[in-house]
């Protein structure tokens, strides 16, 4: 992942690996090579384009949230990119960095164009959703700042036993030792901007709720692109057979966290509504 950038290389190895990267490569090992010795450079690269669109369509600002923002979108596409790119040779790297950017951009409604995202709620869910996505303990946490879910009920609602529901205790455990903070940091949210959450849910809890579930709804969609192709959406009747036969743990706790109405579905299933009294619905959570 992106979090784990090798050592800074020196200043000619620097302009020996951009030179390398508009010429062609031939093998995945040789992407991987020449790709490693210019993260810095394509990071960089991908997320000025991402300011730049941002700014051509009336959605930028000069300050530190925008700024951190779009260094996480050229984050996420970089890491597209690493992925992607093994099958994409022979190809020269650089365009095609510049060619996913671009076709990401192009999209009807790019996802990161969405405005909601840039204020403080939006920028709270979609952080936490890509947290998720390389975090095993933000994505349990999800059940808990979407849904309001304890450690138990979640152990019930995944229909989890022994060592698995010991791993939920811990995911919980990290991620309010360390995790939350962490992430709320990454994402520059103040306490003002924490303390503003809390006076809006004390005041307007209803209208609160239900501006999360538009947008949990919408992100959620967009970070299941990040799942493998064999985690579709599943019928009530495969739901029941998956948890009734005791597989797919797996499945269970990645798709159920990024979609709202499978969770609806697997409800009534095992365990779930003798655990948590009522069937889940969105309530935020801000604190872990």
């Amino acid at each position: 992942m992106i979090g784990t950038l090798p050592k800074a290389p020196s200043t000619s190895e620097q302009s020996v690996a951009v030179t390398r990267l508009d010429r062609v490569v031939t093998t995945a090992e040789e992407f991987d090579r020449v790709v490693a010795q210019a993260l810095p450079e394509l990071l960089d690269r991908a997320t000025s384009y991402t300011k730049r669109f941002l700014r051509e369509t009336g959605q930028w600002s000069d300050d530190v949230a925008h700024e951190k923002f779009v260094l996480r979108w050229g984050a996420e596409y970089l890491e597209r990119f690493l992925v992607c790119g093994r099958s994409e040779v022979p190809c020269r790297p650089l365009f095609l960095l510049d060619s996913l950017v671009a076709k990401q951009h192009s999209q009807p409604e790019p996802f990161c164009y969405h405005p909601d995202l840039l204020t403080p709620l939006g920028r709270l869910i979609d952080g936490l959703l890509a947290r998720a996505a390389v975090s095993r303990d933000a994505l349990i946490a999800l059940y808990h700042h979407c849904y309001g879910l304890g450690p138990g009920q979640v152990i019930a609602l995944l229909g989890m036993t022994g060592p698995e529901s010991q791993r939920i205790y811990k995911n919980f455990q990290r991620w309010r030792d360390s995790g939350w903070q962490r992430t709320m940091d990454d994402l520059g949210l103040t306490a003002d901007d924490i303390a503003e959450f809390q006076r809006q849910q004390a005041h307007h809890r209803h209208r609160f709720n239900h501006d999360a579930e538009r947008l949990i709804r919408f992100a959620q969609t967009h970070y299941r692109k990040s799942e493998p192709d064999h985690y579709p959406c599943l019928s009530d009747v495969e739901w029941r057979d998956m948890f009734a036969q005791g597989y797919g743990t797996d499945y269970r706790v990645w798709h159920l966290a990024l979609c709202v109405d499978c969770l609806h579905a697997a409800w009534d299933i095992g365990d779930a509504r003798v655990a948590t009294i009522e069937k889940p619905r969105v309530d935020v959570r801000i604190h872990p």
